[in-house]
């Protein structure tokens, strides 16, 4: 007669827990460098060079200087919006860019040409443009050689270019700034379908904002949760199975827009040695959380061939912890992922992997004898029972998943008259007997 697992308490129905951070404001930091040609041609740093940043779609603004190598770095500048960035300093012509998203440029270097030493206002730089980056309003710039000329001509249609889009990305960070927030409050108060029309509005006027795709992962995953467990409760079987399907879509919504947002901030890496990675850090963890959250809900409820790629994003978001303890829980529900997923084997392997590490982890334990007992391979069955003994005696009584794990066990001692060996388990082991 063939084996079938007797695994009741996998077998009902689980009303699924809601839980996940909330991404907060995503910053990003700007950086770069300032040189002044000399008349050998040659360039030196700019040691003390003023850096005026301007946020040309709503009121604000910050000033800082460069450091002894030239370099300049400011950490915490708002992720969406668009700026206007100024250089000036003594002997030399005044520079700028504008019409700048930070999020996705945010290294910009400067070399400035001899000069009255002037400083820019916004208001310069908005009336400015004739000769676009090397514009100096204020006079007493040199005279433009033939060369120069040729760049600002070049510069000119740049620029024409850049002012004939500007409107349209001042309108679109004016969406993207409205709906973020609209977004956020709504998500904050549990009104998932309006937290997602508005970040779903915000991210139709700017399509690689990854702040509004994370969140939107976030409310996409919370709903699938509430639809889900609606669906469970109802007694109509048809009105039970739109429920499960579109719980299933938002789910697979998530993932996918957590998994651009993750590609977007990856892209936007920061490199140097000068550069603070503690802003560009904040927007990838939240990234990589969200898409790990996701996976775990698309590997178990939607399509089982994901359990690999569900625990790659796992292993991820597990890596970038820092906090023992949440590593530790990620580590947990990333095995009962993989067993809920019903790649056993799988979840044997990464088991393995942690009770190499410690033998007396109680998940590991719990999922290594849940996983073989599952295989339905008798020869296994002594090893499972191992496991599973060594997590009940390890395992507190409060722990919610015990009494399911006494079921199996009873099931192994009295179905199949295996009997739990008074040795620890061996470490990390399957499939081998002990002594």
């Amino acid at each position: 007669m063939r084996f079938k697992p007797l695994l009741h308490a996998f077998a009902a129905a689980v009303v699924l827990a809601a839980c996940g951070v909330i991404a907060s404001a995503q910053v990003t930091q700007i950086n770069g460098k300032v040189t002044l040609k000399q008349a050998d041609g040659t360039t030196v740093p700019v040691v003390g060079a003023q850096i005026d940043i301007y946020r040309t779609d709503i009121k604000w603004e910050d000033h800082i200087k460069t450091n002894k190598k030239g370099e300049y770095m400011h950490a915490g500048i708002p992720f969406v919006g668009t700026y206007a960035l100024a250089v000036s300093a003594p002997g030399a012509r005044p520079a700028y860019i504008s019409g700048v998203r930070f999020s996705q440029n945010p290294t910009n270097d400067f070399q400035l040409d001899p000069g009255d030493g002037s400083r820019l206002t916004l208001d310069q730089i908005k009336t400015a443009g004739a000769t676009g980056g090397s514009k100096s309003p204020g006079g007493g710039a040199p005279a433009v050689s033939k060369e120069d000329k040729a760049k600002a001509e070049e510069a000119q249609r740049q620029m024409a270019e850049v002012n004939k889009k500007n409107e349209e990305i001042t309108k679109g960070n004016e969406v993207v700034n409205r709906t973020f927030k609209a977004g956020n409050d709504a998500l904050n108060a549990g009104h998932l379908d309006e937290a997602i029309a508005q970040y779903q509005e915000g991210l139709a006027a700017r399509p690689d904002e990854a702040a509004l795709l994370i969140n939107l992962s976030e409310a996409l995953r919370r709903r699938g949760v509430e639809r889900y467990n609606a669906a469970i409760k109802s007694a109509d079987g048809d009105a039970k199975t739109q429920g499960f399907d579109a719980a299933k879509k938002d789910w697979s919504d998530a993932a996918t827009a957590a998994g651009k947002a993750v590609e977007l901030v990856k892209a936007a890496s920061p490199t140097g040695e000068n550069i603070n990675q503690a802003a560009y850090a904040q927007n990838r963890n939240s990234a990589i959380s969200s898409r790990a959250l996701a996976m775990r809900l698309v590997a178990t409820k939607v399509d089982q061939t994901k359990a690999a790629e569900a625990l790659a994003a796992n292993q991820e978001m597990i890596n970038a912890e820092t906090d023992p303890a949440k590593k530790a829980k990620d580590r947990g529900e990333t095995l009962q992922m993989l067993f809920d997923a019903g790649a056993t084997d799988l979840a044997v392997a990464e088991a393995q992997k942690v009770l190499a590490e410690n033998p007396d982890d109680i998940d590991a334990n719990r999922i290594m004898g849940l996983a073989l007992f599952a295989s339905g391979d008798k020869a296994k069955f002594q090893q499972a029972a191992n496991y599973l003994q060594h997590y009940v005696d390890k395992a507190p009584d409060t722990d919610p998943l015990k009494a399911s794990a006494k079921e199996s066990l009873e099931y192994l001692k009295t179905a199949e008259n295996v009997k739990p060996e008074k040795t620890q388990p061996a470490r990390g082991t399957a499939g081998r007997k002990h002594p």
